[in-house]
């Protein structure tokens, strides 16, 4: 399954990520287990081993979707990734509950302050009768040493209750946090798994294109991407991204790459509904990352056989009723390490300037180099539309653009959410979708 992923990179990857979840996991366990728990007690015991099993079956996932066929990797995969989704919002929850801690705090010691502060008028009546009435009842012949006794006794009681207490509101509080946090991070866990596990979407989008030709008008292409199958998702999810694109009864269809996390021994089977794919003008497939992590080469040598046509840093014209657009694809940008790079030059130099183009690329990071080469519409996927909030953040910053329809001086972009999912089954804002884009020229239907 490694394909031609060196072992050193792989190595590399999993340390960094076993070192974030590490950090991440030791501080669930400081404030879930440690904060709620008595030194020493049983329940510190089982909390501690739960974190420690939680977090390695997670290096145990990634390692065994890398390294084993997907039937064997499937339960671990489901256990260590699922657990990867609930940790991070249990992190994040956990983190919210510092500003609870933090309000307290300025509270508590607003109290302080007050008392402080407060006329001594208002303490004395109180203080004095206890300490008479401790004189009172020590015997005569104990003398002063018995009073002071005494006394020193009353104050060291009132001291261990008040430690007590503070103990006791200090676990309060934190059982309180974290069993909230707990409960909030299942909700939303669950709420993820279920729409990563949900039947995309349609979603339709009209784009204007300066110079199409009026023939060519409502020409619509039926796009898909990421969907990832492999351990946690196998044929029947791909049957039913093939249904629903074929029930939008598209010209074209675009799959835009991190189709499979595998080989072709392993997922070629999964990949056959491919071959159910209908469009009157053919399916078109550019390579994603993934792809090259998974051995790029096979799956560009066998998916022809499945009736789709790989686009390598090429062009083709789309031609109906004598109008024609220029349809070109290229290779992600990962395919550099894999002596199969993306080249623009090769898939766009020297077009019909007077003939639009739609451009296939797996990443949106590049959209600039297709502004240069006057790409009218780039279609593109990768993002997962962020997946799980809030991380569209992160790639809004690594890639400019998340999902939906953006313009770029003349070029548009549209980003697609994707179908699949990639480590935790899980999705947050982010739903799935196959998406039909339709062609009309400048100055027909508003999008």
């Amino acid at each position: 399954m490694m394909g031609r992923v060196s072992v050193l990179g792989l190595v590399a990857f999993v340390a960094l990520l076993l070192t974030v979840l590490g950090l991440m996991n030791y501080y669930i366990w400081r404030r879930a287990v440690r904060s709620t728990t008595r030194a020493g007690s049983r329940g510190r015991r089982i909390g501690t081993w739960l974190i420690v099993a939680a977090f390695l079956s997670t290096g145990v996932a990634q390692l065994a979707s890398a390294l084993v066929s997907p039937d064997v990797a499937r339960p671990l995969a489901w256990v260590g990734f699922s657990w990867l989704g609930f940790a991070f919002y249990f992190f994040l929850f956990l983190l919210l509950g510092e500003l609870v801690r933090l309000a307290l705090r300025i509270f508590g010691a607003g109290r302080q302050m007050a008392v402080v502060h407060a006329p001594a008028s208002a303490e004395v009546p109180d203080a004095v009768p206890q300490v008479a009435a401790v004189a009172v009842v020590a015997p005569a012949s104990a003398g002063h040493g018995a009073v002071c006794t005494a006394e020193a006794d009353r104050t060291s009681g009132s001291s261990t209750s008040d430690d007590e207490r503070e103990v006791n509101r200090r676990l309060f509080l934190a059982r309180s946090i974290a069993a909230g946090a707990g409960v909030a991070a299942a909700g939303v866990g669950g709420y993820g798994i279920t729409r990563a596990l949900a039947d995309p979407v349609v979603r339709r989008v009209r784009v204007q294109i300066a110079g199409l030709d009026p023939g060519l008008a409502g020409f619509r292409i039926a796009l898909f991407a990421d969907a990832h199958l492999g351990a946690m998702r196998r044929r029947a999810v791909l049957e039913k991204v093939v249904d629903t694109v074929n029930g939008v009864e598209p010209d074209m269809v675009a799959v835009l790459g991190d189709l499979i996390d595998g080989s072709v021994a392993e997922l070629g089977r999964d990949v056959a509904p491919m071959t159910g794919l209908q469009s009157p003008y053919g399916t078109y497939f550019v390579t994603g990352n993934h792809e090259y992590y998974a051995g790029a080469q096979e799956w560009i040598d066998y998916l022809p056989d499945l009736g789709v046509r790989v686009l390598r840093n090429e062009r083709l014209a789309i031609e109906r009723d004598g109008a024609a657009f220029d349809l070109a694809g290229v290779n992600d940008i990962n395919g550099e390490d894999f002596d199969d790079p993306p080249d623009y030059d090769q898939a766009l130099g020297g077009r019909r300037s007077d003939r639009p183009v739609v451009l296939l690329v797996h990443q949106p990071v590049n959209v600039d180099l297709a502004v240069d080469y006057g790409v009218d519409l780039q279609l593109s996927g990768h993002t997962h539309a962020g997946q799980m909030w809030p991380f569209h953040y992160v790639i809004a910053a690594q890639q400019g653009a998340v999902s939906g329809l953006t313009r770029i001086e003349d070029t548009q972009l549209y980003v697609t959410a994707g179908t699949g999912f990639w480590g935790p089954p899980m999705r947050v804002g982010a739903d799935p979708e196959v998406v039909v884009i339709e062609l009309n020229s400048r100055g027909g239907p508003d999008d």
